[in-house]
């Protein structure tokens, strides 16, 4: 990895190589990188949207990166269309650090963004314009910083993320008890804590702040928003795979899903069943002590 280089000396790159292609019609910044305020390091990508007049040359070619630098490795969406109007992406790791997630639009999508009266999500998180040569971004409406801020859940989806995360719970201990690790693994972490543990924990620390945090993908920034007692117990949900440490982790996650739920639902005014945590614990507390042998 190179000398990291500075966001206004990427930029300029960016709209010096769109202002020498013909074919690239206008640039446009999403993500991190076009919200103000926002912190942004060295390993933050640039979310990078090309309007096209034609997507095809760029689609599954590579040689128009070697203007960024050298590729170490990247990521190619497939061609495709939408509406009879073509678009691609892919996602770039340059040598020298640089990182660039490009979106390829035929222009007719961006037209059609823009004489829409709501802006998709990805844009009204926070966009910034980059090049515009034929006034195609003139209707985009502005953003409004909203987007993938969690909104308060109803009472219906507060018991699903507590009753899917005692069903994964379920196949965890199944697996553990016939020692496939790997795949208790799996469902652990994709599924009971992905799916329904950091949903509640992320409601959880909404609520103190407003309903106006952008948590990110995968649990990004949740250390910085949670209480300090749930950040330690998060951390005692993660194991190696060793089989008690395994058993350890999922007792570990239900106490700490217990835990938030209750706390939640508290502060939501909703109620917290119980009875069915109480049954579900006392069922996987079985799972783990039966005696395979004996059946």
């Amino acid at each position: 990895m190179g000398n990291p280089t500075s966001e206004n000396d990427s930029l300029s790159l960016l709209i010096r190589w769109g202002e020498s292609q013909t074919l690239v019609r206008a640039m446009l910044l999403t993500s991190t990188r076009a919200i103000p305020g926002t912190a942004s390091d060295i390993f933050s990508d640039y979310d990078v949207v090309l309007a096209l007049s034609d997507v095809r040359p760029f689609a599954p070619d590579r040689n128009w990166l070697e203007a960024f630098g050298t590729v170490l490795v990247m990521y190619q969406d497939p061609l495709e269309s939408d509406g009879g109007y073509l678009h691609s992406g892919n996602v770039v790791q340059f040598e020298s650090g640089l990182k660039i997630d490009f979106t390829l639009l035929q222009v007719e999508i961006l037209k059609q963004m823009a004489a829409s009266p709501q802006l998709p999500a990805e844009y009204d998180a926070g966009y910034r314009i980059l090049l515009d040569k034929d006034g195609l971004t003139a209707g985009l409406k502005p953003p409004t910083y909203q987007a993938y801020i969690p909104h308060p859940p109803t009472e219906a989806q507060y018991l699903e993320r507590i009753e899917c995360g005692l069903l994964d719970a379920t196949y965890v201990a199944k697996y553990l008890r016939r020692d496939d690790r790997v795949a208790a693994q799996h469902i652990l972490d994709n599924f009971l804590k992905r799916e329904n543990l950091i949903p509640l924990l992320e409601w959880h620390f909404e609520i103190d702040h407003g309903w106006k945090v952008k948590p990110g993908l995968h649990g990004r920034r949740i250390q910085r928003y949670l209480r300090p007692d749930l950040w330690a117990d998060l951390e005692r949900t993660y194991s190696r795979l060793g089989l008690e440490e395994s058993w350890q982790a999922l007792f570990c996650t239900l106490t700490l899903l217990r835990k938030v739920a209750i706390e939640v639902g508290q502060r939501m005014g909703f109620t917290f069943p119980d009875d069915m945590v109480r049954r579900a614990l006392v069922y996987i507390q079985k799972v783990k002590d039966l005696d395979l042998g004996a059946v």
